[in-house]
């Protein structure tokens, strides 16, 4: 095995191709099951993430100013995307060691428990300031399990697939993030139909505990799910990381880190930006249409969205990931000014146009092919670990700041033209950053060599 200086080289990953009708199938399987348990991963937590708005400021924070219960619900959001990175770190380094299947089967069990018990928990009417305190516990919980889940089903899936497939088999998992936020929304809107007594004593309960069902179907698919062969082959080659993965981040692959930081910057922030600040910005700040119109539209785009993820990965499978999002970044930086000034028309119709333009286009444009991009750039033996910080850093810098940030730079005044310039120049920041990484299709990286 391997010690901390003994890596194989960046720009040498190992790659499988399914050759057998049982390596196809357990291929398919693999794929299945990655998309599946991501879904219903980001089901979860972004269930949780409608519920803090709309159920938990009365249930859990009665005992204070409804305003400032408001915003010790939305402070619970950010306690479970702080830990993110802590999953991502946790996760990658026994993954990296020990192999993702089993990792993947403890992050969704996680995420089962997690709902199971936000499901069944009792209110701060029942046991007073215990209420809280356990709703942050268990969102802790689920941030850490969404932190592993993401680059363990990327790699899963990608790892199964074949060497001409590898963008489109990670995407299908990174598809699942959109998958769940249609379904949550969708379930949270039928249950929220209730009348006001059922819905807050039990109605808001149930779509916490029909996850428990497909949970347990996801693990069904786990478990019978073989180990990534690309892993296997490296355990059986005696290049498995022996010492602690996160070392190698900072030894043998910081530049790697930071353009694929960089590079899913842009993206990600146009999502947080859409999901986190334009939903309010038409339907609160500017009162242009009803909330509940605005988080149909956003989901009516994320539908589409689910679609056009695998579409511009498959693309990077034949053109080459840079070119895709080197592409997109260029549209993007262009295209975020008539998406901006459809949303500031104030009109339905072209509101609904703005999120169609915003998330099936602008976001999957590089977003699409970034789970190959970013999984590609690191050895089998510390992959886990350098996609889960890639990603969780891109998520910190981007989804994660960016209501804040779009709160900070609009204004009656000048409206979003502020903001816009800021995502032009992120979209320009996340393009110089895939220009200076090296091409990561192993197909293209061939031809550019022969």
């Amino acid at each position: 095995m391997t010690q901390d200086h003994a890596v194989a080289a960046p720009d040498a990953p190992v790659t499988h191709t399914p050759k057998t009708e049982e390596e196809r199938k357990d291929s398919r399987r693999a794929v299945l099951s990655s998309f599946l348990g991501s879904s219903v991963e980001y089901y979860d937590f972004l269930l949780y993430t409608a519920a803090a708005g709309l159920v938990f400021p009365p249930l859990f924070f009665s005992s204070v100013d409804p305003v400032l219960g408001q915003l010790l619900a939305f402070a619970t959001l950010l306690a479970g995307y702080l830990t993110r990175p802590l999953g991502g770190v946790l996760f990658g380094h026994f993954g990296d060691r020990f192999g993702r299947k089993n990792m993947l089967f403890i992050t969704l069990m996680m995420m089962g428990v997690v709902s199971l018990c936000i499901g069944l928990m009792p209110t701060y009417a029942t046991i007073g300031v215990a209420a809280p305190i356990l709703l942050v516990t268990l969102r802790v919980i689920q941030g850490i399990a969404v932190g592993g889940e993401w680059a363990g089903a990327t790699l899963m899936a990608m790892e199964h697939s074949s060497a001409r497939n590898k963008g489109f088999g990670a995407s299908l998992s990174v598809a699942g993030g959109p998958t769940g936020a249609v379904l949550s929304t969708l379930v949270l809107t039928l249950f929220a139909t209730l009348p006001d007594d059922q819905f807050y004593s039990w109605g808001w309960r149930v779509p916490f505990l029909l996850s428990v069902i497909v949970v347990a179907v996801g693990l069904y698919l786990r478990a019978r799910v073989k180990e990534s062969p690309e892993f296997e082959a490296a355990r059986e080659s005696g290049d498995v990381h022996t010492g602690v993965p996160i070392k190698l981040m900072v030894t043998t692959y910081p530049k790697e880190v930071l353009l694929g930081a960089l590079g899913g910057a842009a993206p990600l922030f146009v999502q947080g930006l859409l999901a986190g600040f334009m939903v309010t910005y038409v339907s609160v700040i500017n009162e242009w249409i009803p909330r509940s119109e605005a988080l149909m539209l956003l989901t009516f785009s994320s539908f589409f969205h689910i679609f056009t993820i695998p579409a511009f990965a498959a693309l990077s499978d034949r053109i080459g990931r840079k070119k895709v999002m080197i592409g997109g970044a260029i549209f993007s930086a262009v295209a975020i000014w008539p998406m901006f000034a459809m949303f500031n028309t104030g009109e339905p119709l072209w509101i609904g146009l703005a999120f169609m333009l915003g998330n099936p286009i602008i976001q999957a444009s590089m977003y699409g092919p970034i789970g190959a991009f970013l999984s590609e750039k690191f050895a089998t033996n510390a992959r886990y670990t350098g996609t889960s910080l890639s990603f969780q850093l891109s998520s910190i810098i981007g989804a994660g700041v960016a209501p804040l940030i779009a709160v900070r730079l609009t204004s009656p005044e000048v409206g979003t033209t502020n903001l816009a310039i800021y995502v032009t120049v992120m979209f320009v920041i996340s393009g110089a950053a895939v220009a200076l990484s090296r091409e990561t299709n192993p197909l293209k990286k061939r031809a550019h060599r022969a």
